[in-house]
């Protein structure tokens, strides 16, 4: 998704938000492991909440100053601007402390004013948004395999980014072998909105394992996501 938008000329801006993160390795950045997650970056949290992270019971700012770190922090590769942010992994999850508010005012920030295509890549939930960033989001995608528990899953992720005021929330079939697998996964998802189908493709796992370009060695599969983006430009 990242280079189709390249390729039609916008600024994409890449957000890896999932904890694991591996979206450098997705979008074969060189020596991915070289780039150091938001997260950790402990003397950037002090300096701009306040406080030391990992820190209990003391005082920072919830609203950290954000607008520089982008250019600041993103490594760039293929055309496409890359951020890690790295995950928050905490006992008693959902806590409020310096690294958690600086990552959500940092996401807000891009999503909010920046100019540039923004996407994200997340975990199975919402945790990274809040309601001051979900009416600007333009299009909330779960992708979904053909199988009942990703379906229920899908399902699961639309009402929590409803709750926030993610209306426009939308499916994308991936690894999909066949029509009746298409027609399984619009048949379980009959209110969604599926706006394509990734195939099945052995040249996918290659790429992966030969740390090959995914839009050069898997073309099929590139030009249905190119699909998907023509869908997805408001």
């Amino acid at each position: 998704m990242c280079r189709s938008y390249v390729d039609a000329g916008y600024q994409v801006l890449a957000v890896d938000a999932d904890p694991d993160a591996n979206l450098a390795s997705t979008l074969r950045f060189p020596t991915p492991e070289d780039i150091t997650p938001i997260s950790k970056m402990d003397e950037l949290i002090e300096e701009r909440t306040g406080a030391k992270p990992g820190s209990y019971g003391a005082m920072f700012k919830i609203n950290p100053t954000v607008s520089d770190l982008p250019e600041k922090l993103w490594v760039e590769h293929y055309g496409i601007r890359l951020m890690v942010m790295g995950g928050v992994k905490k006992g008693g999850g959902g806590c409020v402390c310096p690294e958690s508010v600086l990552l959500k005012t940092l996401i807000q920030h891009l999503i909010l004013y920046r100019k540039d295509v923004v996407v994200m890549d997340m975990e199975a939930g919402i945790e990274h948004l809040g309601r001051a960033t979900a009416a600007s989001v333009n299009a909330f995608i779960t992708v979904v395999e053909p199988g009942r528990r990703s379906m229920e899953t899908a399902y699961r992720i639309r009402e929590l980014s409803e709750e926030i005021g993610i209306s426009k929330v939308f499916a994308v079939g991936n690894r999909v072998r066949n029509e009746e697998e298409k027609e399984f996964i619009q048949k379980l998802l009959p209110d969604f909105e599926v706006l394509g189908f990734l195939p099945y493709d052995e040249r996918v796992i290659e790429a992966d394992q030969k740390n090959l370009l995914l839009w050069e060695h898997c073309p099929e599969v590139y030009e249905e996501v190119k699909r998907i983006k023509e869908k997805l430009t408001f």
